[in-house]
């Protein structure tokens, strides 16, 4: 993937794509400032999820292993993943331990990280999406481009088109009539997927919570697919992140009414899933957890984008961001795109590539993400911070490897700025006589800047510089001594 300028430049030009985007989030957007008005404590609320995630992630080891505990003790089996290759190899061995061939997925941001589909196919081993959007996705050899609606940079129109050419692949075809009717549309998934539930042995998901507590696993979505992965198959494997344990099932209710009206906008999903271990008679027969790294201690490890581990992947700073609304959600290159995106990808990758180096910067800095999540994560503070890191080069440690960040090209010059504005604003006398200077020359001040700063000056106004500094205004209405 080239760095995120250069593929935002390539969707913004795509007419068709900035129309289903702004059409999609502003009808989300919409629908969730009603169902969080419904509840006069929100904010209380939003407070609460904070406090627990910062909780957890200060006990994060001892959460861990207590959810280990009584996954096991529950009938499960636990296995540690450091990084995605470990994972992809603990699944495709589970799966062909098993000697199937097919596995049908719940949806799944997590699996998107490591790149599962695609290890699994390497084995041998074919895994059908089942979630209508992660379908669209699948049939069109495309990747999601958002965390709650993976296909809505496709309309009706394409998604039949999809339907029509590329169901017959995969199992039962598209009937022939089929139109761009969302009801049909639905109704050709249903028949497409039937089969494949009955006829499944192994069902691969994620999860949104773990609670500690008891062990216990939750996935909350909209269509029911997920539940047929989740009780149908015979063994049932779950990747999840090591950030999305809860200690306790009263802390649990929280993230129940905040995720709901944050994503789908509605203030309970239609299925809430949860299962402890394995009972005999009922459900899957085997059950394994695999707990994911990935980067997530590194992120833990600073103090200031940790608070990106509190994600409860709603989506909801994707459908008010200005940047995502029209570049979409491909051009971040990685399975979170968005402004959570550009905060959790550097630090679970490492901001030493071009496109992970550039992600801090895929932002205006409005604030709208952080006023919409419902976990309260500063986005702009963090984007801030990395973009520091980012400018400053030096070596770090990503994924326990030492690591030199080489500043990228401009970063040197914008290095040599700041330094040479720490130096002024250490001299008052020279910040007065610089001050004095521009308001005397302002007439002179060019509306755009050369050289290096062209490409800044290109999208924005220079700051208009006032008759006279504020200094020079105290001291010639309030007196000679009154300035100092």
């Amino acid at each position: 993937m080239p760095a995120f300028p250069e593929a935002a430049a390539v969707a913004t030009a795509d007419a068709r794509l900035r129309a289903n985007l702004r059409h999609a989030t502003h009808t989300i957007r919409a629908k969730r400032a009603r169902a969080v008005a419904e509840l006069p404590d929100w904010a209380e609320l939003r407070a609460a999820g904070a406090a627990v995630k910062d909780r957890t992630l200060r006990h994060l080891d001892h959460y861990l292993e207590r959810l280990e505990r009584e996954v096991t003790a529950a009938g499960g089996h636990v296995h540690w993943a450091a990084d995605a290759a470990e994972a992809n190899r603990i699944v495709t061995g589970l799966v062909l331990a098993t000697g199937e061939r097919e596995v049908v997925k719940v949806k799944s941001m997590v699996t998107q990280e490591i790149g599962l589909n695609a290890a699994l196919a390497e084995a041998g081993i074919r895994a059908d999406e089942t979630d209508l959007a992660e379908l669209i996705v699948q049939l069109g050899d495309d990747l999601p481009s958002h965390i709650l609606v993976p296909a809505i940079h496709r309309n009706r129109g394409e998604i039949r088109d999809i339907f029509r050419a590329r169901m017959g692949d995969r199992g039962r075809p598209a009937p022939g009539d089929l139109t761009d009717d969302p009801a049909d549309l639905a109704e050709a998934a249903r028949l497409h997927l039937r089969r494949k539930f009955l006829d499944a042995k192994v069902g691969v998901s994620g999860a949104n919570f773990m609670v500690a507590e008891t062990g216990t696993m939750v996935v909350v979505e909209s269509e029911g697919n997920g539940r047929m992965c989740l009780t149908l198959p015979e063994t049932l494997i779950s990747v999840v992140g090591i950030e999305k344990v809860v200690p306790t099932w009263r802390d649990l209710e929280i993230f129940l009414q905040l995720l709901p009206r944050s994503s789908t906008a509605e203030r309970m999903n239609p299925y809430t899933s949860m299962w402890t271990g394995t009972t005999d008679g009922d459900g899957p027969r085997a059950f394994h957890l695999v707990l994911l790294d990935n980067g997530r201690s590194d992120a833990l490890a600073d103090t200031v984008g940790r608070q990106a581990l509190r994600c409860i992947r709603c989506s909801a700073c994707l459908n008010v961001c200005p940047v995502y609304e029209r570049a979409g959600g491909h051009a971040y290159g990685s399975a979170y795109p968005g402004p959570i995106g550009a905060i959790l990808t550097p630090q679970l990758r490492g901001v030493s590539g071009a496109l992970d180096a550039s992600l801090p910067y895929a932002s205006s800095l409005c604030g709208a993400c952080y006023e919409v999540c419902p976990v309260a994560i500063d986005i702009p503070e963090v984007l801030v911070h990395l973009r520091e890191r980012v400018a400053q080069g030096g070596e770090v440690t990503v994924r326990g490897t030492r690591t030199v960040l080489r500043p990228a090209r401009g970063h040197a010059a914008e290095r040599a700025a700041l330094r040479a504005a720490r130096w002024v604003f250490d001299h008052p006398g020279a910040l007065r006589a610089g001050q004095r200077l521009a308001a005397r020359t302002r007439r002179l001040h060019p509306r755009r800047l050369p050289g290096p700063g062209r490409a800044w000056t290109a999208s924005r106004d220079l700051p208009p510089v006032p008759p006279e500094s504020f200094r020079d205004w105290w001291r010639r209405t309030r007196g000679e001594g009154s300035a100092r």
